[in-house]
């Protein structure tokens, strides 16, 4: 009896581990309208083949690299988009800032024009009531207006 379940047990243990060892082979056949089919069993039609399934086992650590690898490759692409679209937000922030410097040399050189050709020059109180200049005010003021020009012009 003893020796009955113990091949009992055996035959069970045998089948479970049978059952991966079955699925080898692939078959792959056509049928009448020319479809390609691929199954586990055979099916008898006389266009079927045998192709022959080998694997090797997946590394582990060739996985973990490759998937390091790809993510150290997304973060220097992300850093690098990034770079790219300071570099065109500080361009475009520098282009601005040259045609404002462009304006202001405008304004300051015709100032400057404007108080060479004037015989009286005059500044604003915070009333708003003219007040002129003397002779040294003048002088300093157009002082003034070069050191703007030279400040905020190219050339």
């Amino acid at each position: 009896m003893k020796t009955g379940y113990f091949f009992a047990g055996l035959t069970a243990i045998a089948i479970a581990f049978s059952g991966g060892a079955v699925a080898d082979d692939i078959y792959k056949w056509i049928d009448d309208d020319g479809g390609v089919h691929y199954e586990d069993r055979p099916s008898g039609s006389p266009t079927e083949e045998i192709i022959q399934m080998s694997y090797n086992r997946t590394n582990r650590n060739a996985v973990q690299r490759r998937v390091e690898s790809r993510r150290v490759t997304q973060i220097a692409l992300h850093d690098a988009r990034t770079q790219v679209g300071e570099d065109k937000q500080t361009a475009a922030e520098r282009r601005a800032e040259t045609k404002d410097r462009q304006e202001l040399c405008k304004t300051y050189r015709a100032k400057l024009q404007s108080m060479l050709q004037s015989r009286r020059l005059y500044r604003e109180n915070d009333a708003g009531e003219r007040i002129y200049l003397d002779d040294n005010a003048k002088i300093k003021a157009r002082q003034r207006a070069g050191e703007l020009i030279k400040e905020n012009c190219d050339g």
